[in-house]
């Protein structure tokens, strides 16, 4: 038997192309279908920890479905994780909906991601959570492909 006989298994450092639709809630929330599917290198923590974990041993052409809870999906929801901002300090042209979801900058300068949590009268609460934190992330996967990574591939940490 030669080593072509034999398919190549996901482990650190091997290129991964990936189809994939996520559920949460029995809704789908994310899906490749229909569009190219994702590609990533293994180990380099390029998706969540948990779906990243279980994909280990999976050869081409398998599926399988993959339950990742919310310590190794986006987290717990932090309660604190949350700002109350005066009404008078918000742009005009964002709605003042729960639910929109905006970019704020923080003191360093970075993108922080936020959520419009509640309108009060004199206020508005915003919720820095990821919306999937605190959700059980239910994935049916299938490996379209698994590849070495080139040096540069390694070297650059993506795959594009």
């Amino acid at each position: 038997m030669s080593m072509t006989d034999k398919p190549v298994q996901i482990s650190d450092g091997k290129v991964v192309t990936l189809h994939y639709t996520l559920k949460v809630d029995e809704e789908v929330v994310d899906t490749s279908e229909g569009r190219e599917p994702i590609q990533f290198i293994q180990g380099k923590e390029q998706i969540i920890p948990g779906l990243e974990a279980e994909l280990y041993g999976m050869t081409s052409g398998e599926s399988k479905n993959v339950v990742v809870e919310p310590q190794s999906g986006y987290g717990e929801v932090q309660p604190e994780a949350g700002l109350e901002v005066p009404k008078e300090d918000f742009p005009e042209e964002i709605p003042l909906e729960p639910g929109t979801e905006l970019q704020l900058r923080n003191q360093n300068g970075e993108i922080i991601n936020a959520r419009i949590d509640s309108v009060e009268r004199e206020s508005i609460h915003l919720d820095f959570n990821h919306p999937l934190a605190g959700k059980d992330l239910h994935f049916d996967v299938t490996v379209v492909d698994v590849r070495e990574a080139s040096a540069d591939e390694l070297s650059q940490g993506n795959t594009q």
